[in-house]
C-alpha cells in the first residue's frame, strides 16, 4: 500500500440547488423517496409508492408514472444511451419485482411508457432486501445480491420477452455489499461481501467454476463501484482505496478513516465519510448496513474528492447533515442528505485550478496536471518556464536549467541567456545553448556565444563533440569563430563533415599553412570541386608544392584525372621466428601512391584480412588501371595565370598539354604561342649553350609546313627577344622574302642580306633593286659587298629590273658608286640600245615597203582591168569551160565546182579561210579596243612598257570613238 501525503485544494465550486418549484423540492424531503439514478441528463426519482418521477437538468418533473402497484422502489438503473430504465420494488411479504421500461414507447392503456418485461427475483424463498444491483448494458445479465449472503444472476432477453433465467450464483453467511461486471472476452462478476472480495466467471472461458476470493477483506454497503473509464472495480474501506483489476487487486491509495459511499467522477474518486460516533455507540458493519439511529440526522458528514494519479485532494467538505447518496450528471457531482437538501459541485476550470498551484509554488503539481489534461506544448511549457524562473529565485541554478530546457520550445532564448552570462553560471548557458542547437533553434549569436563559452573554457574537446555531434548550428558562424579562435583542425573537420570543400582548402592554405595536405585533399575530390580550387589557390600551391601541383595541372587538363583513394596494403606475413630483415622494416615507411597512413590493425583483424590483401605492387597497379571519370576538360589558357614566375613548370605543363591529341586548332595555336614564348623568355636568361638549346627549342616549334601559331604574334615575339632565326624561318614560310632581305638590311648584317639574296632572289626578283640601293648606301657595305655589285648590275640589266636611268638614279643617291664600277653596266646598255634601235628602224622601214605595195596593189585593182590567164580550175584542176567564175584573186573555178546557191554572194573558196582569219582577227583587235582592263592588265606585267602602249595603240584601244 501507498503511504501517500494528500494535498489539500479547493477544486470545485460547491452550491445548493434550488428547486424551480415546491414539487420539485418535496420529491427530495418527502417520506415516500425511495431511490435515484442519473443518466441520459435525466433525473430518476423512485418513490415507496412504486411511482417513478422523471426530473430535467432545471429539476423541474418531466414525467411521472405508475411503475409498481406493491412494494417501495429500492433500486432504479437508467441504461446510458437508451431509453431503458429499470426498476425493482420490495416487499418484504412477497419475492422482489424487477421491470424493464421503454421511455420512448407509450403505453396506450395508461398513457405512461411501455413496460417490456417483469418478473419476480428469486431468492430462494428467504425474505431478505436487496442490498446491491448491477446490470450490463445490454440487459443481458443482471446480478442482484441480497442481505442474507446470496448474490442471484438473471440471464435473458428482458428488452424483447423472450423470457429470462435466474440462479443462484453465491451464498455466503456475510451480507453482500456489492456486485459489478466486468465486461470484456469474458464476463466477471465482482462480489464484495462485509468479509471478503471474490470475482465469479458468468460467462465465457471458466463459467461454472466457484467463486474466486481476492481478498479476505470486505467492505460497508455502498464502497464498492467502478471506474467507467478502466473498467476496474473500486472499493473503499477504512484504511485505504483499493482497485481490482483482471488480474487481481491492482494499486491501493492510503486514505485513513471510515467510508460510507463511492462514486467516481471521471478520474477523482468521490469518498463520503459518515458521522463519528464515540467509542460506547461506535456502529457495527451490520449496524451501517441496515442504518443507524434517529438521531444521526443530526450528525455531520463530510466528503472528499481523491484524485489517485496524481495524488491529492480536489475538494473536502464537512457536510451538516448526513448523506443519503451522490451521482454525477451534467458533468456536475450531487450529493443528496437526509433532510432532503441537494448540492451541486462544479469543477473549476483547468487555468483556475493552475493559478491555485501557482499561488502555493506547485509548480510541480501544475506540470503534472497540465500533461494530464491534455494541455498543448506551448501551455506546458509557460508553467515550465514559470517553475524554472522560482528556482533560479531560490538559487537552484542546476535545476532551473532543467526546466528551460523542457521549455526550450516555446521560450524567448534572450530570456535565459540573459539570466546565465555571468561566468560562474557558464557550464549551464553552454548546456542551454547545445540544446537550443539540438532543436533546430539557435541563431547565428547563439552558435557564436556557445563558441566563445567553449574557447573561454579551452575545451577542446567539447568543441571537437560539439562539431561531431551533427547538432544544427549556423555552419558560417561555427567555422568562422573557429578560425578566430585559432581552431584550425576543428573548422577544417566541421567543414568536411558538412561538404565544404572550398572551405576545408582555404582553411588549409589561408590559415593552416598546410599546403601539402591541402594539395591532397584536392585530389581526391570530384573533378567539379576539385577544378573551382585549383584555379583559386593554384599559384600558392605552386609556390610550396611545384611539381605535386604540376603534375596535378597535368592530369586535370590532359583528362587523365581521377579522385586519388585508398587502397589498404597489408605487411605480408613475418618469417618464422619474428626475423624481419631492415629492408622489410623500412618498406613500410615507403609511400605509396593514392596510400594514407591508418592506425594500427590488431593481429586479428590482420589475420583474417591477410587472404584477400593486395600486394603493395597489386595494389598500385590496381590503382592505376582505373579508368577516368568523364568530366570536361577546359580550356588550357585558363591555368596560364597560374604559372606567373614559375616557367619551368609551365613548360612542363604546356608540353603536356601538346602532347594530346584531340586538341583544337585554336587551343593548340595558343599552346604553342605561349610555350614559343616561354622557351624565348627562358632562353634570354641563359647564355652560351643552354641559350642555343632553348632557341633550338623555339625554333623547333615554328620549323615545318604546317605552323598552328600566327606568324604576326612569332614575328613579334621573336622581335622582342631578339631571335632572329625565328623571324627569318617565319618570314620564310610566309613568303615575306623581301622582309627578310629588309630585316637584314636594317640591322646592317651585309653577309646575311648577301646570303638572302642568293637564296631567294631567283625567286624574289624585287630584291635585286633594293640590294643595289642596299649595297651603295654606304662605304663600308659597298666594300663588304663589292663583289656582288656587278652579279646584281648584270641580273638587273638581264632581266630589266631597272631602267638604265634608275640605275643612274640609286647609284647616285648617296655618292658613294664610282663610275668605274658601272662602266662595263653602262658601256653594254648604251651598245644594246644602239643595237635594238638600228634593228626597229629596219622593222620599220620594211613595213613601211610592204605597206606601199598593198596600197598600190589596190588601187590598181579599182582602176585597172585585170587579165585572167588561168586555163584550169582551182578546185577540180580540169580545163575551163563555160560557165566559168573568176575572182580577183587570179583562182578561177568551174561555176558547178563552187556548189552556188541562190543569188549568195560567192567568195573564193581558196582565200576564204584566210580571209575569215583576217575579219576575225580584225573583230577581236575592235572588241579588245573597249576592254581597258586587259591593256592595264597588260601594262603592269610587262617589262617592256612602250612596247606593250605601242601594240595595243595599233589595235586601236587609243582610237577615238566615231560618232554614228
Amino acid at each position: 500500500m501507498e503511504n501517500i501525503k494528500w494535498k489539500t485544494f479547493n477544486f470545485f465550486d460547491v452550491s445548493e440547488v434550488k428547486f424551480a418549484d415546491r414539487d420539485s423540492s418535496a420529491l427530495f424531503t418527502s417520506a415516500d423517496f425511495g431511490c435515484i439514478c442519473s443518466g441520459s441528463d435525466n433525473l430518476f426519482l423512485g418513490s415507496t409508492d412504486g411511482h417513478v418521477r422523471i426530473l430535467s437538468s432545471a429539476f423541474k418533473i418531466l414525467r411521472t408514472f405508475h411503475a409498481h402497484d406493491s412494494g417501495s422502489i429500492t433500486h432504479i438503473k437508467q441504461i446510458e444511451g437508451t431509453s431503458l430504465l429499470v426498476t425493482i420494488s420490495e416487499d418484504l411479504s412477497n419475492e422482489p419485482i424487477l421491470k424493464v421500461w421503454a421511455l420512448d414507447k407509450p403505453d396506450k392503456k395508461t398513457g405512461g411508457p411501455k413496460c417490456l418485461s417483469s418478473l419476480s427475483i428469486s431468492n430462494g424463498r428467504k425474505q431478505f432486501p436487496i442490498s446491491a444491483f448491477a446490470a450490463l448494458g445490454n440487459l443481458s445479465q443482471l446480478a442482484v445480491g441480497f442481505a442474507n449472503g446470496s448474490v442471484t444472476v438473471i440471464r435473458g432477453d428482458l428488452i424483447n420477452d423472450r423470457g429470462a433465467k435466474q440462479r443462484t450464483v453465491f451464498e455466503s453467511e456475510e451480507p453482500v455489499t456489492g456486485v459489478e461486471f466486468r465486461d470484456g472476452p469474458t464476463t466477471t462478476l465482482y462480489l464484495a461481501t462485509t468479509g471478503r472480495i471474490l470475482t465469479l466467471t458468468i460467462s465465457g472461458r471458466g463459467q461454472g467454476q466457484p467463486a474466486k476470493n481476492l481478498e479476505d477483506h470486505g467492505c460497508g454497503l455502498g464502497c464498492m463501484t467502478v471506474d467507467n473509464d478502466s473498467g476496474d472495480i473500486v472499493v473503499a474501506r477504512d484504511d485505504a482505496i483499493y482497485f481490482y483489476g483482471v488480474n487481481g487487486r491492482g494499486p491501493s491509495y492510503a486514505y485513513e478513516g471510515p467510508k460510507q459511499l463511492v462514486r467516481m467522477l471521471g478520474d477523482l474518486v468521490a469518498l463520503v465519510t459518515p458521522p463519528k460516533s464515540d467509542g460506547a455507540s461506535k456502529p457495527s458493519v451490520l449496524r451501517r448496513f441496515v442504518g443507524g439511529g434517529t438521531d444521526s440526522l443530526y450528525q455531520s458528514s463530510s466528503l472528499a474528492l481523491l484524485d489517485t494519479d496524481l495524488k491529492y485532494v480536489a475538494h473536502t467538505e464537512t457536510i451538516v447533515s448526513q448523506v443519503r447518496t451522490v451521482f454525477a450528471e451534467w458533468g456536475d457531482l450531487f450529493l443528496l442528505t437526509l433532510d432532503g437538501k441537494l448540492f451541486r459541485y462544479h469543477e473549476k476550470t483547468l487555468n483556475q485550478k493552475l493559478e491555485i498551484l501557482y499561488q502555493r509554488d506547485l509548480y510541480v503539481m501544475a506540470i503534472n496536471f497540465a500533461q494530464k489534461a491534455g494541455v498543448d506544448a506551448a501551455q506546458r511549457n509557460i508553467i515550465l518556464r514559470m517553475y524554472g524562473d522560482y528556482l533560479y529565485k531560490k538559487g537552484d541554478y542546476d535545476t532551473a536549467m532543467q526546466q528551460y530546457l523542457k521549455a526550450i520550445d516555446n521560450t524567448e532564448p534572450s530570456q535565459v541567456i540573459r539570466k546565465f552570462l555571468d561566468t560562474q553560471r557558464i557550464n549551464n548557458l553552454i548546456e542551454y545553448l547545445e540544446e537550443l542547437h539540438e532543436h533546430d533553434k539557435a541563431t547565428v549569436d547563439h552558435t557564436t556565444l556557445l563558441l566563445n563559452c567553449y574557447a573561454k573554457l579551452k575545451d577542446t574537446e567539447k568543441l571537437e563533440t560539439f562539431i561531431k555531434s551533427g547538432t544544427n548550428f549556423d555552419l558560417e558562424t561555427a567555422i568562422a569563430m573557429c578560425r578566430q579562435g585559432g581552431y584550425y583542425d576543428q573548422a577544417v573537420v566541421l567543414s568536411k563533415k558538412h561538404g565544404e570543400h572550398d572551405r576545408v582548402v582555404d582553411i588549409l592554405i589561408e590559415d593552416s599553412k598546410k599546403y601539402e595536405e591541402a594539395l591532397d585533399y584536392i585530389c581526391r575530390r570530384d573533378p567539379d570541386v576539385a577544378y573551382p580550387n585549383l584555379m583559386r589557390y593554384g599559384r600558392v600551391l605552386l609556390e610550396h608544392c611545384q611539381d605535386q601541383t604540376t603534375q596535378l595541372f597535368v592530369d586535370y587538363y590532359t583528362g587523365r584525372f581521377r579522385p586519388k583513394k585508398d587502397v589498404p596494403v597489408v605487411p605480408t606475413q613475418a618469417p618464422v621466428g619474428g626475423a624481419v630483415s631492415a629492408v622489410q622494416n623500412l618498406a613500410s615507411f615507403i609511400p605509396l601512391p593514392y596510400r594514407q597512413s591508418t592506425p594500427a590493425l590488431s593481429p586479428a583483424i590482420l589475420a583474417e584480412n591477410q587472404q584477400f590483401a593486395l600486394s603493395s605492387d597489386e595494389a598500385t597497379a590496381a590503382a592505376e588501371a582505373e579508368t577516368p571519370i568523364e568530366y570536361t576538360i577546359p580550356k588550357s589558357r585558363t591555368a596560364f595565370s597560374s604559372f606567373v614566375d614559375h616557367p619551368e613548370q609551365f613548360i612542363v605543363f604546356l608540353e603536356a598539354c601538346l602532347k594530346e591529341g584531340n586538341i583544337d586548332q585554336k587551343d593548340k595555336a595558343e599552346l604553342h604561342t605561349t610555350l614559343f614564348e616561354i622557351y624565348l623568355d627562358v632562353a634570354a636568361r641563359k647564355t652560351g649553350r643552354e641559350k642555343s638549346d632553348w632557341e633550338a627549342k623555339a625554333k623547333s616549334l615554328i620549323d615545318g609546313k604546317d605552323i598552328s601559331m600566327d606568324a604576326s604574334n612569332v614575328l613579334l615575339l621573336s622581335h622582342l627577344s631578339n631571335f632572329q632565326d625565328g623571324t627569318v624561318l617565319v618570314r620564310e614560310q610566309q613568303g615575306l622574302r623581301f622582309d627578310i632581305f629588309r630585316s637584314y638590311a636594317s640591322v646592317g648584317d651585309t653577309a646575311s642580306a648577301i646570303k638572302a639574296l642568293r637564296r631567294y632572289g631567283p625567286e624574289e626578283p624585287q630584291l635585286y633593286p633594293a640590294a643595289l640601293a642596299y649595297f651603295t648606301s654606304s662605304t663600308k657595305i659597298l666594300e663588304e659587298a663589292r663583289s656582288e655589285l656587278d652579279a646584281v648590275l648584270k641580273k638587273i640589266d638581264e632581266d630589266g629590273l631597272m631602267a638604265p636611268l634608275q640605275v643612274i638614279q640609286t647609284l647616285s643617291t648617296n655618292a658613294v658608286a664610282t663610275m668605274g664600277m658601272v662602266k662595263k653596266y653602262l658601256s653594254d646598255t648604251v651598245e644594246r640600245e644602239r643595237k635594238e634601235i638600228s634593228n626597229n628602224r629596219r622593222l620599220i622601214e620594211s613595213y613601211r615597203t610592204e605597206t606601199d605595195a598593198k596600197r598600190k596593189e589596190m588601187d590598181e585593182l579599182g582602176t585597172k582591168s585585170t587579165v585572167f590567164q588561168t586555163q584550169r580550175c582551182s578546185a577540180c584542176g580540169g580545163s575551163l569551160d563555160l560557165p566559168t567564175v573568176r575572182f580577183l584573186c587570179q583562182h578561177s573555178f568551174h561555176q558547178r565546182c563552187l556548189n552556188q546557191v541562190g543569188d549568195a554572194d560567192v567568195e573564193c573558196p581558196k582565200c576564204a579561210p584566210t580571209n575569215n582569219n583576217i575579219r576575225a582577227f580584225r573583230k577581236a583587235q575592235e572588241d579588245s579596243a573597249d576592254r581597258h582592263d586587259m591593256f592595264q592588265d597588260a601594262l603592269q606585267r610587262s617589262r617592256d612598257k612602250f612596247g606593250t602602249i605601242s601594240e595595243f595603240f595599233g589595235r586601236g584601244v587609243m582610237t577615238a570613238p566615231t560618232a554614228e
